[in-house]
């Protein structure tokens, strides 16, 4: 069966290598895509492909009004929460690889999918090394008691954490807390210095040019360290074959689940 797939966001930095492989794919569909720099055109013009005559709306309101079993959202944190709500109101099933939203936006986005009967896969990464870094440090995190999580992004990232780190960090903090020497509170200097905390996870977001995305787990134990890192490069290729497996793997869900792996045999 053919699955009908909106895209919002299709002509971003990942969304646009998103588009093509749907559009390659002979069990995709793309009927609508999302940009509003480009609404009114079709999505071949914007992304110099002339065989993609997938229509693009400037909003998602709009684009659902082409019924579709797969939203997949990959616009901005700002706007994300409200596009997932209205595509699971229209009966879709969501793919979400925006990040950004926090876990009060994914509780009512779970309470809205289960209220509908729909599935919602949301990954912070679709790259599958960044699927095992989540599922290696989860692993380590069950024997060893002590960590700290680093967040490298580009200079320009404006959230912080990545969307990476924030599953990263609550998926890890469901093992255990990390176990602290010095209470944050009893930090002499700088208290600053320690990090974010996050799911009980002291992160550390580094925000430099040199940088695309990448993610770092660190254990210690007396006399010894563990480093579990993941790193990406300017391409978004490899966030396509993940994202395009959610998108087949989301309509068997129901409710919210996070992490490429709740659909991967790990």
């Amino acid at each position: 069966m053919t699955l009908k797939v909106c895209l919002a966001g299709a002509t971003g930095w990942a969304g646009s290598e998103l588009a093509c492989g749907i559009a390659a794919s002979a069990d995709l569909e793309l009927v609508a895509a999302v940009s509003r720099r480009h609404a009114g055109q079709l999505l071949g013009e914007a992304l110099g492909d002339a065989s993609i005559a997938t229509p693009v709306f400037a909003n998602a309101v709009e684009a659902l009004a082409a019924p579709c079993d797969v939203f997949v959202e990959y616009t901005h944190p700002d706007t994300a929460r409200a596009n997932v709500l209205a595509a699971l109101e229209r009966g879709a099933h969501v793919v979400v690889g925006t990040s950004g939203l926090g876990d009060e936006d994914y509780a009512q986005i779970d309470a809205a999918a289960r209220k509908q009967g729909r599935g919602v896969l949301a990954c912070g990464n679709f790259a599958l090394t960044a699927v095992l870094l989540i599922k290696f440090s989860e692993m380590a995190a069950k024997i060893l008691p002590q960590w700290e999580i680093i967040d490298y992004a580009y200079a320009g990232k404006p959230d912080a954490p990545s969307g990476t780190v924030r599953e990263l960090a609550t998926r890890m903090g469901k093992v255990r807390q990390p176990r602290l020497e010095v209470p944050l509170e009893e930090t002499r200097g700088l208290r600053e210095t320690r990090g974010g905390t996050l799911a009980g996870s002291q992160v550390h977001a580094v925000r430099l040019p040199g940088f695309v995305l990448g993610a770092e787990t660190l254990f210690g134990l007396p006399d010894q360290t563990l480093s579990i890192r993941h790193n990406a490069g300017g391409s978004a290729k490899p966030y396509v074959d993940g994202a395009l497996l959610a998108i087949r793997k989301v309509p068997g869900l129901v409710g919210l689940h996070r992490g490429l792996d709740a659909v991967l045999e790990l």
